[in-house]
């Protein structure tokens, strides 16, 4: 069964450096539904994975290099439905010892992945590991309004997200 493609993007994202890709991945590569650590992390040295799907990849990715942080991976899941459960799996296998799971949003609490996803989010993560949600707090509207406070509840998320204790 074929679904249509829905494609939703923000405007920064267009002409980010990191959102791109070749030609020939275009011409011959394939739809990866989950990606997983792009840096060259020690899987073995790892303590935290952060799961996360959309723009905000792009403002962890950026914390934790900036952070030069070693102990915390973090996975793109880029088709939440049908939940790329094999996909994850797959990604997820290399870091079978880490207890520690986060799901990061930027959309508040009540909005966006966390509560349609994540019952799937603990079948593929380790048996005994945890699981907790980073981002904005339950909301009845999708933004703020004020840009200073979007900045820094996004600054928070991306803190709350990447802070190993």
């Amino acid at each position: 069964m074929r679904r249509p493609l829905v494609v939703m993007s923000p405007k920064s994202l267009l002409r980010h450096p990191l959102a791109v890709s070749s030609l020939e991945e275009l011409a011959n590569g394939t739809f990866l539904p989950a990606i997983g650590e792009i840096d060259e992390l020690d899987p073995k040295g790892v303590k935290r994975v952060v799961m996360c799907s959309g723009k905000v990849y792009y403002d962890l990715l950026e914390q934790r290099r900036k952070n030069n942080q070693h102990d915390v991976a973090i996975v793109r899941i880029e088709q939440l439905y049908p939940f790329p459960h094999k996909a994850m799996q797959e990604v997820l296998q290399q870091f079978a010892h880490v207890k520690d799971f986060v799901w990061c949003q930027e959309e508040p609490l009540n909005q966006g992945a966390w509560y349609c996803s994540q019952h799937h989010f603990r079948e593929v993560i380790p048996f005994g590991a945890s699981l907790r949600y980073a981002g904005r707090p339950a909301s009845a509207s999708p933004a703020v309004g004020y840009m200073s406070v979007h900045q820094k509840q996004q600054q928070d998320l991306v803190n709350d997200a990447l802070n190993v204790e």
